[in-house]
């Protein structure tokens, strides 16, 4: 399993949110060129950027930051929010990010989306499927920058797109997000067991290296992890085993 650093932008500052909430947002002291070389010195071979602004307005707001970082070489770069046309994809990809993140469109306007994993290549998307679990367990889906609730689950979601379309699938528990409580297991287990042929990405909640094997256990392809980095709640060398550049 993969671990994949990220990097939350806000008004061009590098930031970390409690379950998605604006108003709850701690603001770290790196730039963002100075974080990316932090999780390049880890070993980190890719990086997951986030335009939190984006995000919420649906207009890729960081604009100049991510196309500084995609300019520094040795990494790849995954990035989303706020991406919601063609014409920024192909912006990304061809400013050097590799890989590109669709969230609400993917949502809202799956026909699209499955038109561009076509155009782009499925290998090129990841779709951002991120949630909150209702009364009676089931992970539903929210939008916006987590700011709107939808009548979509997970797995209802997942079956509007053909299989050759999604190979990479991001999906955040809302409420173990920059909690430090730990990744919710039986929410990947439930979604590697449904879904074996994609790539699951697990974040929210991971707090040590044993979230991160136990991450690994249940065939999650990677863990995106943000807080527990930013404060080296994790000793480099317990994360060899997923950084392969370490």
């Amino acid at each position: 399993m993969l671990l994949i650093p990220a990097i939350d932008l806000r008004g061009g500052h590098c930031v970390r949110l409690y379950q998605g909430d604006f108003g709850a947002e701690t603001r770290y002291e790196y730039s963002p060129r100075q974080l990316l070389e932090k999780y390049r010195a880890l070993g980190a071979s890719w990086v997951h950027v986030v335009d939190l602004d984006g995000a919420r307005d649906g207009v890729l707001a960081n604009r100049a930051v991510i196309l500084d970082l995609a300019a520094q070489r040795g990494l790849r770069l995954q990035v989303g929010g706020g991406i919601r046309s063609a014409q920024i994809i192909e912006e990304l990809i061809s400013s050097g990010v590799e890989r590109v993140v669709i969230g609400s469109a993917a949502v809202e306007r799956p026909d699209e989306a499955i038109e561009w994993t076509s155009r782009f290549g499925a290998d090129r998307i990841c779709l951002a499927l991120d949630v909150r679990h209702d009364s009676s367990g089931e992970p539903q889906l929210r939008t916006r920058g987590w700011k709107s609730g939808t009548a979509i689950s997970l797995w209802e979601a997942l079956k509007l797109y053909p299989a050759a379309a999604v190979r990479h699938v991001l999906c955040t528990d809302i409420e173990r997000d920059g909690a430090l409580t730990g990744p919710n297991l039986d929410l990947y287990r439930d979604a590697v067991k449904r879904f074996p042929r994609i790539a699951w990405q697990a974040s929210g909640g991971v707090r040590d290296a044993a979230d991160l094997a136990a991450l690994a256990h249940i065939g999650a392809a990677a863990a995106v992890s943000g807080k527990a980095l930013l404060e080296e709640r994790i000793r480099p060398e317990e994360l060899r085993a997923f950084l392969p550049g370490a």
